[in-house]
């Protein structure tokens, strides 16, 4: 679902899991959680910063596309 959805369109698309995980998954962020949001705090260093959000943009789109409710 990441590499079809989330990475489609992005320079990870054709990646391999372990540069995937490198520079999307294993990353230094303060998180934080309140009731209705969950705040993540990327580094201002962190070079694929504009990857990242590019890639959650994608994500939350899937996510709230009609073709998504009701599948289950």
């Amino acid at each position: 679902m990441l590499r079809e959805f989330g990475l489609k369109g992005t320079a990870l698309e054709t990646a391999q899991a372990d540069t995937i995980r490198l520079r999307l998954l294993k990353i230094g962020a303060v998180i934080r959680v309140t009731v209705r949001k969950v705040w993540i705090a990327l580094s201002e260093a962190y070079p694929w910063r504009a990857l990242f959000g590019q890639v959650y943009d994608q994500l939350t789109a899937w996510r709230k596309s009609p073709q998504v409710i009701g599948t289950g």
